[in-house]
């Protein structure tokens, strides 16, 4: 059947779109004009067709992304008080939550803390404060299964330490409790680009699993036991396509240790990033989240960390407005399952020429980058010798200098309001605590135009 209206509105290729670009914009160099050279290393074009598309490992790509839909929502809280806390983490269970991150910088009591709340069911994710007293990972896991002796759900969201071999074999029992994980946040946080997030995180990963495989784990014991916790910014597009290129980058590495597990599903917790908020008109940092969860969802994450908008502030308000931010950082997430039906179906971006092309390349870049990190000795040798601070000072500068130079961030360089906020002098507990490793520094990138 003929389509319709095809006699009206003929086929065309991409020389024919390219020719009428310089024909409307009375330009011959208008159609370079429009092309996007990234921050990461590549240029985009701003025209994709099904043309496109035919280079592409289509099949290689797909095959590993997410395969059932919908995420789990789970807001993360800052303990300070263990029975104030307990009340407010099964209050979030009730009220949309999903699952839990907890962040503490000391052991905390467990029993109190966790009273109510059924690891079997809610699976509760363990943050360390960094900097602070050092936690010990296995004692935690031996007082967690003291109080909820049976399988767990969840898992540690903390880079590896001496007792993650140790840890993994305590939760033998738990297979979908996470031991082992590589996070962003940190290079995030420090202003990298998204290929330097993926290589450096990858690095990360590498070494994690070359000191555990001297301790005697297998491959196939470590796979299953992993988890990629990454941060989310706010350019929509490409950060779909970094959760995507991260899947097909895991099935990579994977593959050079064994080809019998190279489609394991990896498990991603993202969470909303803190880089990119505001104190300048601090609603706004409610776009920007919306924005990246929506990225994070369309790009197959597995748990969604939403923080509430006025993280960057650092301060609290009153008590009925943490409140708020609370409900409406939970709500963002129900929003995109509930009224969106961004659950209903697995990598919806599967497909799109620009998205295909954009997730090929982020994934040879960050590929590129981390073979180099490897070629140095690894991650912490790439540390150690200043390739890695140097590769994402660089970054950062050239993010600051596109805003000096015009680059808008939505109120604060423009659309900017002032007003006065009556805030506390106790830190909020919602906010959560430095990320970083102490090796890079944090940053937001309004900070210095705030």
């Amino acid at each position: 059947m003929e389509p319709l209206f095809s006699s009206l509105f003929p086929t065309t290729d991409k020389s024919g779109w390219q020719t009428q670009v310089q024909k409307e914009l009375k330009s011959e160099v208008a159609y370079e004009a429009l092309r996007w050279h990234t921050n990461e290393g590549f240029t985009l074009e701003p025209y994709y067709t099904a043309d496109d598309s035919t280079s592409l490992p289509l099949a290689t790509i797909q095959e590993v992304q997410k395969q059932v839909p919908g995420w789990l929502n789970a807001p993360e809280r800052c303990i300070t008080n263990e029975k104030a806390d307990n009340f407010r983490l099964r209050d979030a269970l009730t009220r949309g939550a999903d699952a839990l991150v907890i962040t503490f910088s000391r052991q905390p009591d467990l029993a109190t803390l966790l009273n109510g709340i059924k690891l079997s069911e809610s699976p509760v994710f363990f943050r360390f404060n960094s900097g602070q007293t050092r936690i010990d990972g296995a004692e935690l896991v031996r007082r967690l299964k003291t109080i909820a002796p049976y399988q767990l759900k969840g898992g540690l969201l903390a880079d590896i330490d001496e007792t993650a071999a140790e840890i993994t074999h305590l939760t033998a029992d738990s297979p979908q409790f996470r031991t082992i994980c590589a996070s962003s946040h940190a290079f995030h946080n420090a202003g990298a680009t998204a290929t330097q997030e993926l290589a450096f995180t990858l690095a990360l990963l590498a070494d994690s699993y070359d000191q555990l495989t001297n301790e005697g784990l297998t491959i196939e014991q470590l796979a299953p036991k992993t988890m990629v916790s990454i941060s989310v910014g706010t350019s929509y597009f490409p950060e779909i396509a970094k959760l995507r290129a991260l899947r097909v980058l895991f099935s990579r590495f994977i593959s050079h240790y064994s080809l019998s597990i190279i489609h394991y599903p990896l498990l991603i917790h993202a969470q909303t990033s803190i880089f990119y908020d505001s104190t300048a008109t601090p609603y706004t940092n409610l776009l920007r989240a919306t924005t990246e969860s929506m990225a994070a969802v369309m790009g197959g994450c597995d748990v969604l960390t939403v923080h509430p908008y006025d993280t960057a502030l650092g301060q609290s308000a009153v008590a009925a407005n943490q409140e708020f931010a609370e409900r409406i950082a939970r709500n963002v997430s129900l929003l995109l399952k509930e009224e969106s039906y961004l659950d209903r179906v697995a990598d919806p971006s599967a497909g799109s020429y620009y998205i295909e092309t954009l997730t090929q390349k982020l994934t040879e870049a960050a590929w590129n980058l981390f073979l180099d990190v490897e070629k140095q000795g690894g991650y912490a040798k790439a540390l150690a010798n200043g390739f890695i601070p140097a590769e994402i000072e660089r970054s950062y500068q050239a993010k600051t200098e596109a805003v000096r130079s015009g680059k808008v961030l939505v109120g604060v360089t423009k659309f900017r309001f002032d007003e006065p906020t009556t805030q506390t002098d106790t830190i909020s507990e919602t906010v959560p605590p430095k990320q970083s490793t102490g090796l890079f520094p944090e940053r937001r990138l309004a900070q210095e135009f705030e």
